[in-house]
Parts: structure tokens; C-alpha cells; sequence
């Protein structure tokens, strides 16, 4: 089986997603697999509910009853996994789970790159992609949580926000 670790998606009993992953962690460590299973992931997303007008953020589960585990596949791994309390399979055929592509895992948003920029708050920016490429503009604020960077363009109050990869200094 592959050597380079992947994400692949656990389905789970609803309800069971937090079990599941701290499950999966405490094997992880009692059994020292921290080379071979990664990390364990439960996509999540803050929504804000409002309950007796009163606005409240919340934390919800993007994909109910389904966990990510980044980690290598080995026969080991699969029955560690597999036979964890709560977990009813892998998203795949029966014998072999499939891995998420990197486009999915981008999408997904799971793995968190870090991207390096080389302008700071003040320099002028050629924006690169998207459809202000091939504007200039000055760098307002820039959000590294966010993966952000907010140009004020045409001389002017006007801001556009864009992704960190986005622009270039000039």
C-alpha cells in the first residue's frame, strides 16, 4: 500500500463523530502509531442560531456522522480504524478505503497551508488571479487567519478583498 499518508473518511453512527475521533487518538497513543495514523478530524463549521432572539454562535458539524483521518493505510491501520466503537467503515469499496483527492482536501479546508507572503500593510500589490488580475493596488490589512489581504485599488477608498496567493509585490 501507498507510504505517503492521505485523508480518508470514516463513516461514523450519528452522534458518535466526537467518540469516534477521541477513540481513534487514544489508540493512536497507547499503541505509538503517531508515525502511521496523522491526525483525526471532524469538519466543523460556526453558524449563528438565534433562539429566543437572542443570537448565539455555534460550532456544527459540517458532514454529520462522518470523521477524516489523515494516516497511512497498512492492515494494521484499516483494523485499528475499521473495528473502532462507532465506526461502521471507510467511504470506499469494502476492501480498500479511498483516499480524498487534494482538490477535495483544499475544498474541505482541513489542511491549513501556510502561505507565504512577500508584501506587508502599506506596499503596492499586482493582484495575479482571479478577476482583478492585472490590477495594482495598495495593501490595507492583512489576515493570516483568513488567508486575506484587503487592497484599496483605483486611488480611491474602494477595497477589494482577496486570497493571501492572490497578489504579488511590485
Amino acid at each position: 500500500m501507498s507510504d505517503a499518508a492521505r485523508w480518508y473518511v470514516i463513516h461514523t453512527y450519528s452522534g458518535y463523530e466526537n467518540k469516534v475521533a477521541t477513540n481513534i487518538e487514544k489508540m493512536v497513543e497507547n499503541r505509538r502509531l503517531q508515525d502511521l495514523i496523522f491526525e483525526v478530524k471532524i469538519p466543523t463549521e460556526k453558524v449563528v442560531e438565534i433562539k429566543d432572539n437572542k443570537r448565539k454562535e455555534i460550532e456544527r458539524k459540517i458532514f454529520p456522522g462522518y470523521v477524516l483521518v489523515k494516516m497511512i493505510v497498512t492492515d494494521e491501520t484499516w483494523y485499528i480504524v475499521r473495528n473502532t466503537r462507532g465506526v461502521t467503515g471507510f467511504v470506499g469499496t469494502t476492501t480498500k478505503p479511498v483516499p480524498l483527492s487534494q482538490e477535495e482536501v483544499d475544498k474541505l479546508g482541513v489542511e491549513t497551508r501556510e502561505i507565504t507572503v512577500d508584501y506587508n500593510v502599506g506596499d503596492s500589490v499586482k493582484i495575479t488571479d482571479g478577476p482583478l488580475a492585472g490590477f495594482v493596488g495598495v495593501v490595507e490589512e492583512i489576515d493570516k487567519e483568513k488567508q486575506k489581504v484587503k487592497v484599496s485599488m483605483f486611488g480611491r477608498e474602494t477595497t477589494a478583498e482577496i486570497e493571501l496567493g492572490q497578489a504579488t509585490a511590485i
